[in-house]
């Protein structure tokens, strides 16, 4: 770990160095990466320094007390050490946790599909009740949402919606959300009042930059339909709606949200970045590593990871067994106590594998 902090310290004195070159600040694009990647590694060099200094205060306490005679200072230094030797502990406890590499697509917006799965009208209800959470919280965050496409229930639920979120972190928070969610109420449709139990589908991606997924035309296959769904006599006479078909992957999308061909090519198209990005990801991750981008199931979207249960008013997390009694508040948007155990429980999975490699 310190060979490790040692080297990181020597390419931060070389970055401060070049950032303030004027040959480099001639380059803006240069000095805006060489910024980046010293910002990055500011607040864990911040942090050695301080273990470095720790170290420097106990080799000077130990030094003195060696040659001390007074009694009363002996003790003051023996205090001393034992504070020096805890603050070392805890700094260096922190810097694992600083060390833990950081997921590339963190500060990425996301792309989230909502798909109703077994139950019928009910998972198309709660599909909507999930898509509405998900809103909430992106306000309660400031975050900019934009609907991408969805397909619309006759009783007022969702076949499937998709939609994307933009701002500071969003995948960073939101990742943890992709696998089945399991919903158990009493549908309003139901006469005799006994409890249901539904699925729904989520996927979070990571928003695609141009410079990321490089998709030749020759391999698309598009084609304009028309649309289907709620929207009046419009979607029964304009082609509006566009089918793209990725032909190496077979990946298809259909996004038919827009009155405009052009509008619903551009979406799909984000989609599709999207998703080629994601399978890309995915099946590297496969290949050629046993640890996953996450511990905490980001992965596998066919794994259960939540249960809501209304006649508790209870959600639980299966992947690490979370139960909160806050079922109401939670479908409003209060995510974060959640959220925020699972990225504890995701940081410890990760240390915890650093430390068997390191063995």
């Amino acid at each position: 770990m310190f060979k490790k902090l040692d080297k990181m310290v020597e390419r931060y004195r070389k970055l401060t160095e070049l950032t303030a070159s004027a040959d480099v600040l001639a380059r803006m694009d240069e000095w805006k990466k060489y910024s980046k990647e010293l910002a990055d590694m500011q607040e864990t060099v911040d942090k050695y320094l301080e273990y470095k200094k720790a170290e420097q205060d106990l080799a000077a306490a130990k030094d003195l007390l060696l040659i001390e005679e007074d009694r009363e200072m002996k003790a003051l230094l023996e205090e001393e050490i034992s504070s020096c030797k805890d603050k070392l502990e805890k700094i260096a406890a922190e810097l694992k946790i600083l060390l833990i590499p950081k997921d590339p697509d963190d500060e990425k917006n996301v792309i989230i599909e909502i798909r109703a799965g077994a139950g019928g009208d009910e998972a198309g209800l709660f599909a909507y009740d999930l898509y509405r959470m998900y809103l909430k919280y992106a306000e309660k965050n400031r975050w900019k949402c934009e609907d991408l496409d969805s397909s619309a229930t006759e009783l007022g639920g969702m076949k499937e919606v998709v939609f994307s979120v933009a701002g500071r972190g969003v995948y960073s928070r939101l990742k943890y959300e992709s696998g089945v969610h399991r919903v158990q109420r009493v549908p309003e449709t139901e006469s005799q009042g006994r409890i249901h139990t539904s699925t729904v589908t989520v996927a979070v991606l990571p928003e695609a930059e141009d410079v990321e997924v490089n998709i030749d035309e020759k391999d698309l296959k598009i084609d304009t339909l028309r649309s289907s769904g709620a929207g009046g006599q419009h979607v029964n006479k304009t082609e509006s709606c566009i089918r793209m078909t990725h032909l190496p992957t077979g990946i298809v999308v259909l996004c038919q949200d827009e009155r405009s061909q052009t509008k619903n090519r551009e979406k799909a198209m984000r989609i599709m970045k999207s998703r080629l990005y994601d399978y890309y990801q995915s099946k590297y991750e496969k290949e050629y590593s046993e640890n996953r981008r996450s511990q905490i199931g980001t992965g596998d979207r066919s794994e259960r990871i939540r249960t809501y249960n209304f006649p508790q008013g209870r959600v639980t997390d299966h992947r690490i067994g979370c139960t909160l009694y806050t079922l109401e508040s939670f479908m409003q948007g209060d995510l974060d106590e959640m959220i925020g155990a699972l990225q504890i429980a995701d940081r410890e999975a990760k240390l915890a594998a650093g430390n068997d490699d390191e063995e």
